[in-house]
């Protein structure tokens, strides 16, 4: 009860790995206590006594000696690599040899020699585990034998002694010849003769191994000695957070310390790219970021999240997190600002489609310019949904809630019921819902509209807009579309994996996934009829498309009376982290004048003419192939997000956005045309939105990088659904992001600083404190790998 905790436990008796464990409570060191009691050894038999030790901090070393006699021959000494990897704090990366007049050294060797006198250790091989603390060196344990695992140090150790021993010969020469281990140094040569080290493999992927391409590469490195893998073909490997986990090892040894050092590097840089294992392929969805993702908004009643973060979504404010800097006069707003399309703008009404996440946005910009609005509710959507607005926003307030009626004329009457004396004067979409009945309506109200005769009918349906795109001799993607698998079952024999298979007219972030080969891109076909779709309702058609290689882009665009204006042109930031080839990691803004964005504008307006988008707001995600630009699709509405966005897109541009433009448009011809056709080159500021990504999984106890985050210079807004009680899993995709962060600075070196800040916490796992979990604590110098495959060794 005495003790500061953590403690380690372990048998006094046993197998040196056998048992031990980091115990962070007085409840866990009891639970352990008596569970070492109950169990068999390692070595056989049972454990008679338990010991308990403070916690050591600092270096952990290796200290291998040989006796003959009381005389101590060091054989060699050995620091462990260990570093904070995968959310535990201790991952050892490798044993790397100390040179024996270093200072460490000469505080380890006499430390060492006493603790073997002390022991009465006259005889034979030992090694002694030190820790260099604050107090000077102190005993973790002493191993009164050779180093172990399975002497694959031998070759390294030799090396650098300069070719003519080890500890396994000197064991043979203290008890066989007396005059040979006369003839061994008291100590190893300073400097070393060779440049090695043992490397132990990390994996940031999990999966069931269907190659090992990784290993072959190792191989033929020119530091090559030694590999022995922990996983073989068939064989499932996870994260490794403790020497179990490791996938393998290698020793490597060079006499050229910089090709030493360089092949070190390239290991890691295989690691990190996930390039040891390929794994049998598994689906990958292709969602992209949308205020929901990070548990920003709200699932529609009924739907299941596959995340286990346990986020809270924006309509629960009490448990939501959202953090605004309050040291940035610039971001302030500028009040309300009322322009009138009569003489008094009080007396006209503006009708919003299904109004949630940036929807709310427009609602309040129309509203701040002194006009009412009526919500029209379409039918389907959900209850959740309707509540589904950004913190940024507020509380929300209507002149009046419509729901769609039975038929277009219904839901007309009902309408101007509910408008009274005010005059409707626009129909704007609000959301991805609401696009469909937002043409039909203002068509019918007669105010601007993108109406919806003919093929324009069905624009919003992702086969039809690819359909409208190639007609006009557009670079569009290969596709087929069907209600029943045999509509596309040819076309996914003919084409090449990976495929996209998506609903056609649902939400665009909804079950957006890449199957990989045949079978499961029928698996998927068929769930996507099972399933409820993210606003309401069911799918009733499937599109199937080429997978389209590039960078993606998002083109935010303004239209009235088929004027297009750019707002911004974005490009998502993803990469491999944690295993998944495609981890968004932000959102950045490309400058309007650079060559990408030249091709991406022009190709996106000719995009919204074949698609007859004349009028409103309008997202186009576009990848930039090697044969150009192609649209995956356009969102006839806002960008979403929740517009979390906005401030930093306004300060980009010198004031505007798309929120504003959009009311512009339809409110507003003068404003409208005063707005540049794109913006201005360069930007005004700069800055991106982060999307946070967790390389730790576990229970949220705090969270430290949050309060680092706000202090930084070019902080702006953070938004998270992942709080203390939580539970963090490591981002593989969109549902187990952490959340957004928008930086924003006049200085370009300031963002990139504190944008690698934010990157170096979140890879050191320094983002949350987790809830400590019970941990076993082997070293490498005694730890067998499980199913470890035969040695291979260059000869």
């Amino acid at each position: 009860e005495g003790e500061t905790f953590p403690v380690v436990l372990k048998p006094t008796d046993s197998a040196g790995s056998d048992g031990v464990k980091l115990c962070h409570s007085m409840e866990e060191a009891k639970s352990h206590f008596h569970h070492l009691l109950t169990v068999e050894a390692v070595n056989g038999g049972y454990n008679t006594e338990v010991l308990c030790q403070e916690f050591l901090r600092g270096k952990e070393y290796v200290i291998d000696h040989v006796s003959r006699n009381g005389v101590h021959k060091l054989m060699m000494t050995w620091v462990y690599d260990k570093r904070p990897r995968n959310g535990s704090q201790f991952v050892y990366f490798g044993m790397v040899p100390i040179d024996p007049e270093s200072e460490e050294a000469k505080m380890l060797v006499p430390y060492t020699r006493g603790v073997l006198d002390a022991l009465g250790m006259v005889h034979g091989p030992s090694h002694g585990e030190v820790i260099i603390t604050e107090d000077g060196p102190c005993l973790v344990e002493m191993n009164c034998r050779a180093h172990g695992g399975d002497g694959n140090w031998a070759p390294l150790a030799r090396a650098l002694t300069g070719g003519k021993y080890c500890q396994i010969e000197a064991t043979a020469a203290c008890y066989l010849d007396h005059d040979e281990f006369d003839k061994i140094p008291v100590m190893p040569p300073s400097p070393l003769q060779a440049h090695g080290l043992e490397v132990n493999l990390v994996s940031y992927s999990k999966g069931k191994v269907k190659s090992m391409p990784g290993f072959d590469i190792i191989k033929k490195l020119p530091s090559f000695v030694w590999l022995s893998p922990a996983a073989s073909i068939g064989s499932n490997v996870t994260y490794t957070t403790d020497l179990i986990t490791s996938p393998g090892g290698c020793v490597l040894m060079n006499s050229d310390a910089k090709v030493l050092e360089r092949d070190l590097e390239f290991i890691r840089y295989l690691e990190e790219i996930n390039g040891l294992f390929l794994y049998e392929t598994k689906g990958e969805s292709l969602a992209r970021p949308t205020a929901a993702t990070f548990g920003l908004g709200s699932l529609p009643e009924g739907t299941k999240s596959s995340s286990e973060h346990h986020r809270r979504f924006s309509l629960d404010r009490p448990g939501m997190l959202r953090i605004m800097s309050q040291d940035r006069p610039e971001l302030r707003g500028k009040g309300i600002v009322k322009r009138f399309t009569t003489v008094d703008a009080s007396k006209e009404v503006v009708v919003v489609v299904d109004p949630y996440s940036t929807g709310c946005l427009i609602v309040k910009e129309i509203v701040n310019r002194g006009y009412k609005v009526i919500a029209l509710w379409t039918k389907g959507f959900s209850d959740e949904m309707k509540k589904h607005v950004p913190l940024s926003a507020g509380k929300m307030s209507y002149h009046a809630e419509v729901d769609e009626g039975e038929n277009l004329g219904e839901t007309t009457r009902n309408l101007y019921r509910a408008a009274g004396k005010l005059r409707i004067v626009a129909c704007i979409c609000g959301g991805e819902a609401g696009v469909d009945a937002a043409d039909l309506l203002s068509e019918r109200l007669v105010v601007r509209t993108n109406g919806a005769q003919g093929d324009f009918a069905n624009r919003r349906d992702k086969k039809v807009q690819q359909e409208l795109v190639k007609a006009a001799g557009l670079r569009s993607a290969r596709q087929a579309a069907g209600k029943q698998f045999s509509d596309v079952e040819d076309f996914l024999k003919s084409e090449h994996y990976p495929v996209v298979l998506k609903p056609t007219d649902s939400a665009g972030t909804d079950g957006v996934k890449l199957c990989h080969d045949f079978e499961e891109a029928k698996e998927h076909f068929e769930l996507l009829f099972e399933v409820e779709a993210v606003n309401g309702g069911h799918n009733t058609e499937v599109l199937c498309q080429e997978f389209l290689r590039g960078n993606e882009y998002v083109i935010d665009t303004v239209s009235r009376d088929g004027e297009h204006k750019t707002m911004a042109v974005w490009v998502y930031d993803k990469r491999a982290a944690n295993g998944a080839a495609f981890v968004y990691f932000g959102m950045l803004p490309i400058d309007t004048a650079s060559l990408e964005a030249k091709l991406l504008i022009n190709y996106t307006n000719k995009v919204l003419d074949a698609l007859g988008m004349k009028n409103g707001a309008s997202h186009a995600e576009v990848i930039l192939t090697p044969t150009g630009p192609c649209l995956v699709e356009m969102n006839c509405r806002a960008q979403g997000g929740d517009g979390n966005w906005r401030p930093l897109a306004q300060a980009l541009t010198g004031g505007y956005s798309q929120v504003e433009a959009c009311v512009d448009a339809y409110l507003d011809k003068k404003a409208f045309h005063s707005l540049p056709k794109v913006p201005v080159s360069p930007a005004k500021a700069f800055g991106q939105e982060i999307i946070l990504v967790s390389y730790s999984e576990g229970e949220v106890v705090g969270t430290p990088g949050y309060d680092d985050i706000k202090e930084l210079e070019s902080f702006v807004y953070l938004e998270t659904g992942v709080s203390v009680r939580c539970k963090v899993e490591r981002t593989v995709d969109l549902l187990t992001g952490v959340g957004s962060v928008i930086l924003l600075h006049e200085d370009e070196q300031v963002l990139k600083r504190d944008i690698a800040k934010i990157r170096t916490m979140e890879r050191n796992n320094e983002m949350f404190e987790l809830k400590q979990s019970s941990r076993m604590m082997n070293s490498v110098s005694r730890m067998n790998f499980k199913n470890m495959n035969l040695s291979e060794q260059r000869v």
